[in-house]
């Protein structure tokens, strides 16, 4: 049996080969990323393992004999899941690898807004050393952290915010579910009341652009906004809007809508906004982690073995 590889974001597979080999499979890598050219590779394997790449209806459907379809991360976004379903081919995901990076990243990001670093830093290179802060600057202690979506890593966001003092909120779809450190509520009161709003939930159907002007319009004035979830939850036209007419202080965005972006839009260039390239997730210890088990999925599904993280199960 043979696995499709069709993408990778690290500079080499030499764990996924390992393993593969171990397990006596057979591997063939992408060299594009196109339907055309991945359909016409997934006729002859027996899984798929995708980071990025759009793993479409009809990549699916060119390779009859698909027992999986393993993702490299968390979201499923990049892959048609309905199609699995009706093929019965399973779809596991890697859900916790990154817990701790995400909190960590979106906490490091609600300190550089919330402390102006990132303004005293780019103004101190120019030559302006300067304490004139680009927006007012506040205690963080005792200020409030809204957190839309309680799952693996928004609870970890929780416990490091409360930790450094921070009164935190929560929302998700089923209101009655308490958590740990933080009042549930409805997304309206979140945002009403929120001094800093961190996004932390998977892209669909039904959230694209879930924050947009008429949620920018409930925030507080002066509130900041951080996304290390999918580019697509926000509005960036949107936000452009509320960062111009001073509704937003500032917005941190470690992903955008589409990737790579284009790097000449106004968001870009706009001081009050921090970018980083889909790197919340990253380091030595969450890659290793992510390529053992995304890996150890496809191999544990093409093999019969039992495997936890099949996110479609009562599909076959």
């Amino acid at each position: 049996m043979k696995l499709l590889i069709t993408d990778f974001a690290w500079p080499d597979l030499s764990i996924e080969k390992r393993l593969l080999e171990e397990a006596d499979l057979g591997y063939v890598v992408a060299d594009s990323q196109d339907e055309e050219t991945l359909a016409a590779l997934a006729g002859d394997v027996h899984g798929i393992m995708t980071c990025w790449a759009p793993t479409t209806r009809r990549v699916i459907e060119s390779s009859p004999n698909c027992k999986v379809v393993s993702r490299m991360g968390i979201g499923l976004d990049n892959i048609d899941v309905d199609t699995c379903n009706e093929l019965g081919i399973p779809v596991t995901n890697v859900p916790d690898y990154c817990l701790i990076e995400v909190a960590e990243h979106a906490i490091a990001s609600i300190l550089t807004l919330g402390r102006n670093l990132h303004d005293f830093h780019s103004k101190s290179k120019q030559g302006v050393y300067s304490r004139d802060a680009i927006t007012p600057l506040k205690r963080l202690e005792g200020r409030t952290v809204g957190i839309v979506g309680l799952g693996h890593i928004g609870k970890t966001v929780v416990r490091k915010a409360r930790a450094l003092g921070f009164n935190v909120l929560g929302t998700r779809n089923d209101l009655s579910k308490p958590v740990d450190g933080c009042d549930v509520v409805a997304l309206e009161q979140l945002l009403s009341h929120s001094d800093f709003i961190t996004l932390h939930l998977p892209l669909t159907d039904t959230n694209h652009h879930m924050i947009s002007d008429k949620e920018f319009g409930l925030m507080k004035d002066g509130s900041f906004l951080i996304n290390t979830a999918r580019g697509g939850l926000v509005d960036h036209e949107a936000l452009g809007r509320a960062l111009d007419s001073g509704k937003v202080a500032g917005a941190a965005l470690d992903v955008q809508d589409p990737e790579p972006p284009d790097l000449s839009q106004p968001l870009m260039q706009n001081p009050r906004v921090l970018i980083s390239p889909h790197a919340a997730f990253v380091s030595e210890e969450s890659l290793i982690d992510l390529r053992i088990r995304a890996t150890q999925n496809a191999i544990g599904v093409m093999t019969g073995q039992n495997v936890s993280n099949i996110v479609n199960k009562g599909c076959f």
